[in-house]
């Protein structure tokens, strides 16, 4: 895939996830409805977690000439998520609220504000080359 194709992938998962994210930190908690979306959110964001891991780094130094500091929130998704799953299950609501924020400011807010740097495509794509 070409790197256009895997933004267009990524932007065909993270923009669904960052809705549901908010929908879910707005909406009442534990009814089968933020369940539900919690899970399909939950997906979303590993699959898109994994997409941009095949996206090299477009700013900034790299790590092995792919890698960049973008590519750290990558890896709070990896972590938060199956962290999250594992707290709710195991009744620690706590663990689960913290790692479900950490997730959307980290993986949503201000990794999706550093699209945004120029050099970067939707830099480029909202304010022109």
């Amino acid at each position: 895939m070409t790197y256009l194709q895997l933004a267009y992938c990524h932007l065909g998962t993270i923009i669904p996830a960052f809705l549901i994210g908010t929908f879910l930190l707005l909406s009442q908690k534990g009814n089968p409805l933020h369940r539900l979306f919690g899970k399909i959110y939950m997906v979303l964001m590993l699959i898109s977690a994994t997409i941009t891991l095949f996206m090299p780094a477009q700013v900034g130094p790299t790590l092995l000439g792919h890698f960049g500091f973008i590519h750290l929130f990558s890896f709070l998704v990896f972590y938060s998520v199956p962290s999250a799953f594992l707290a709710i299950r195991n009744g620690n609501i706590a663990m689960h609220r913290s790692n479900m924020i950490s997730l959307y400011v980290g993986g949503l807010l201000i990794a999706g504000a550093l699209t945004f740097v120029p050099g970067r495509l939707l830099h480029g794509w909202f304010f022109g080359s």
